[in-house]
């Protein structure tokens, strides 16, 4: 090689013709040459640098005194559920309702209601389901955006119901919760939604309500006349950095309206993650289980989580047999 690049070199002190002849025979051989030591860039790495794990914030435990101001607000008595929700439902006692022609009690499917959590961070999280009409249902969401509180949901669980019906599910978070509770209160108050007030828990008289209990394997509540059997996830469920309380924003409720002589309209909803959908469809539509509506909840949730209503109606310990199905395809437990 040291013989062909004298040879080229001594051509290149010839003809400018020569010169370009030889430069184009040097190139392969320079291109073969080692060259010199030099310092070269470190490898990039094969694998993505692993993320420090997300802080979470969890609930902090607090009493229905902490949260006077709210209710004051909110014009009427909350509850506080698992020491860390407070609640206070909103029944649309206002409204008559007919759906397939069964006269929906307010308890039944037309309870608005909301929760307020507070976190250790000192922030507070307000979220609710809320019922309107669709007279309401745009002043009322444009009242919730003027106080920064958002929409995470709008559907339907009843079918052919009359007058029109909507359901809204309303999210707020901030350090502030009186601020959070003006906000959700101006909404209501473009609504003819009456004053909370304290529900009536003694047991239908015309239900076999240990039979329900028995199919549905958890010991139901009553709540104005409606017997009520709820679910919760298992899991650990989130909203963003913020853990959710059990219960919140995860529950799957069964809920039984008499209607005489054992028998029973079914309103209900059904909590699922992604991978026990299309088994529960199945199951409810095997049960006789009218189908309303598939939807989310939630806009941040993880697991994702998604909600099927459903309507039914028959003899009430028979249904809850042939909706058990339902409970055991999904990764729920009993909160009775």
């Amino acid at each position: 090689m040291a013989g062909d690049r004298q040879q080229i070199t001594d051509s290149l002190a010839g003809s400018p013709r020569r010169r370009v002849l030889a430069v184009a025979a040097l190139a392969p051989l320079l291109a073969a040459a080692p060259t010199p030591a030099r310092a070269r860039p470190a490898a990039l790495p094969t694998e993505p640098v692993a993320r420090a794990a997300q802080k979470l914030i969890k609930p902090v435990h607090t009493t229905s005194s902490d949260w006077k101001a709210v209710a004051k607000i909110l014009g009427g008595p909350g509850d506080m559920k698992h020491r860390v929700m407070y609640h206070t439902g909103f029944p649309r006692r206002d409204l008559r309702v007919f759906s397939h022609h069964v006269h929906v009690q307010p308890s039944l499917a037309l309870g608005s209601h909301v929760s307020f959590v507070r976190y250790s961070d000192h922030s507070n999280l307000l979220m609710g389901d809320v019922v309107v009409t669709e007279d309401e249902l745009q002043d009322f969401i444009d009242t919730l955006q003027e106080h920064r509180i958002g929409v995470t949901a709008l559907h339907k669980h009843l079918l052919s119901q009359k007058p029109d019906i909507w359901w809204l599910h309303v999210h707020g978070h901030g350090h502030d919760p009186v601020a959070l509770a003006r906000g959700i209160h101006a909404a209501f108050k473009g609504t003819s939604t009456p004053h909370p007030k304290k529900s009536d828990q003694t047991k239908p008289h015309d239900l076999d309500t240990d039979g329900i209990d028995r199919a549905m394997g958890t010991k139901g509540s009553a709540d104005d006349g409606i017997y009520k059997c709820i679910f919760v996830r298992r899991e650990q469920i989130t909203d963003g950095d913020m853990v959710l309380p059990p219960g919140l924003g995860s529950t799957s409720a069964f809920n039984f309206q008499p209607l005489g002589d054992g028998r029973a309209a079914l309103s209900a909803d059904c909590c699922m993650v992604a991978d026990e959908v299309q088994r529960v469809l199945r199951l409810l539509r095997k049960a006789g289980a009218k189908l309303i509506e598939l939807h989310n909840h939630g806009l941040r949730d993880k697991p994702r989580l998604f909600f099927v209503h459903f309507w039914a109606v028959g003899d009430a310990v028979r249904l809850a047999r042939a909706l058990r199905p339902v409970v055991d395809a999904t990764n729920v437990t009993p909160t009775g």
